[in-house]
């Protein structure tokens, strides 16, 4: 399809009274009708500016109904949005402002001076959106001196862009992802297939909006099916399990370390999770144990993977061979393709394991401003690389390895440090397990483990060779484990594993006598 329905004017159409959003920490809910008026007196607000096609907007911001505002705004004018990441410090964010050309930045009052510092010396002004310190809209005064005029003629072209999430960079400038509507409506479908998600849905929207999840899983697809979203500023488990308890939420996406704190929460036995249809994880895949812990409670957690160039959703488990296929992340939806290629490029076929390529309408169009960074990324025949190795079995599901770069070599040996973590994970005493290659002189490399341990929990590091050495080839065998109190984290709950390579680098570790 080459032309789309403009999102928040359609559904303002089907449903104008029914809520879209809910604030919660000031209760106000918005309906789709508000949502839509919102989003056309803001557009109207930037073209006033000077703003065309193409220009872009940036937004610093916790989550509020308003972000959404901006987001379908954006859509209606054609202007790219631009989420900034409030985790990083100013000296990070000037690059990936000064790279994404923005002429405006809107920011909350939790980062109005931030914002502030980030554009000194630039010519865009920093205008308010989100909370307020008085609890409101910092929105609403300028929105009432706003037309709310329809803004063209309800048409958006399916593959232009329409916002930027710029990835998480272990070296060099971060690259801006372009997403379309067309990649948020083939998401929604792939989202709906998987998990039966309807109208009437009921979602809790916590996870960063700068990153796709916090945007895409479930927040739009339920806003597309007519369903309502409680929106917290960021995550915190019992408020979390409240509404849940309260049967605000039937369809829940988090990552392992969302799962893992509402199942630390002193809450979680006494939640009820019967109104919950769908839970699913993403990020990486769900510990044993911790699937394990949610089966017990009746609740059935599914493994999914996706990227930022894929919308995200590809794969997402079902429910029904959840437990039977631990650390599956299930089949690809059905508007993506999905293959793998062995190291030599040729197209494995049936049951085997190689990287993971996709093509379909949610994929991407590439990277902006950036060709050389698209054209690396693309098989010469269209498929995008993901970078991830997976194994496909007899029955077309699909588990992921690891990731190519995390892979490394000792004494020779392929090791793939997610096999190793899924065995670690696997000790009485450890909550979380990750494992990087080192340089070694005999071996080439060898692993390194990090671990955090189970509330209450002692262990003696030094018993843990022996204790692998049961489970795993010697040459898989971490040399060295450091028991940590956290790890350094993407917004998306991933852990950055080369923050933890240059910890290696500056401090000694336990080794492995």
């Amino acid at each position: 399809m080459e032309f789309l329905t403009d999102m928040a004017a359609k559904r303002a159409e089907l449903m104008p009274g029914a809520v879209a959003f809910t604030d919660h920490d000031s209760g106000r809910s918005y309906t789709f009708c508000e949502i839509n008026s919102r989003a056309s007196r803001l557009g109207n607000f930037l073209l006033s500016r000077g703003l065309q096609r193409g220009d872009r907007v940036a937004v610093l911001c916790l989550n509020h109904p308003d972000f959404f505002v901006l987001l379908f705004a954006a859509q209606k004018t054609g202007v790219l949005l631009v989420p900034l990441n409030w985790r990083q410090p100013v000296a990070e964010l000037r690059p990936i402002l000064e790279a994404s050309g923005a002429k405006l930045v809107f920011a909350d009052d939790a980062f109005a001076e931030i914002a502030t510092d980030l554009t000194a010396g630039t010519n865009a002004p920093v205008l308010p959106l989100g909370a307020a310190a008085s609890g409101e809209s910092a929105l609403d005064p300028l929105l009432a001196a706003s037309s709310a005029a329809a803004i063209g003629d309800g048409r958006i072209k399916a593959g232009a862009p329409w916002y930027l999430l710029f990835t998480s960079g272990t070296t060099g400038l971060p690259k801006a992802v372009i997403q379309t509507a067309g990649m948020a409506y083939a998401n929604m479908i792939n989202y709906c297939q998987a998990t039966g998600l309807s109208t009437g849905e009921k979602g809790v929207n916590f996870l960063p909006l700068f990153h796709t999840a916090g945007i895409n899983l479930p927040t739009l697809p339920i806003f597309l099916n007519g369903g309502s979203s409680s929106i917290l500023r960021k995550f915190d488990p019992e408020t979390v399990l409240d509404l849940i308890d309260a049967g605000e939420v039937t369809s829940f996406f988090g990552v392992p370390a969302i799962y893992q704190a509402l199942a630390l929460s002193p809450k979680i036995g006494r939640t009820n999770f019967s109104n919950v249809r769908a839970l699913g994880c993403g990020g990486a895949p769900v510990p044993k144990h911790l699937l394990l812990d949610f089966q017990k409670r009746g609740v059935t957690i599914c493994n999914g993977m996706g990227m930022t160039e894929t919308g995200p959703t590809v794969f997402l488990m079902d429910p029904d061979h959840a437990a039977s296929k631990i650390g599956s992340v299930g089949k690809p939806q059905i508007l993506t393709d999905v293959r793998l290629a062995d190291a030599d490029g040729e197209i494995v076929e049936g049951p085997g394991e190689g990287e993971v390529q996709f093509r379909g309408p949610n994929i991407t169009p590439g990277y902006m401003d950036n060709r050389e960074a698209t054209v690396a990324t693309f098989t010469v025949d269209g498929w995008l690389k993901s970078g991830d190795i997976a194994r496909r079995d007899d029955d077309g599901y699909y588990y992921i390895v690891d990731r190519i770069k995390d892979m490394f070599i000792s004494g020779g040996e392929n090791v793939y440090p997610a096999e190793v973590e899924k065995v670690l994970v696997g000790h009485p005493a450890i909550l979380e397990a990750v494992v990087i290659g080192m340089p070694d002189e005999k071996w080439g490399e060898v692993g390194a483990a990090f671990l955090i341990l189970r509330p209450g929990e002692d262990l003696k590091p030094e018993e843990l060779p022996g204790w692998c050495r049961t489970q795993l080839a010697p040459y898989k065998v971490p040399k060295s484990f450091s028991v940590v109190e956290d790890l350094p984290r993407t917004a998306a709950g991933k852990v950055r594993k080369n923050v933890l390579k240059e910890t290696i680098a500056a401090e000694p570790i336990a080794e492995d006598a």
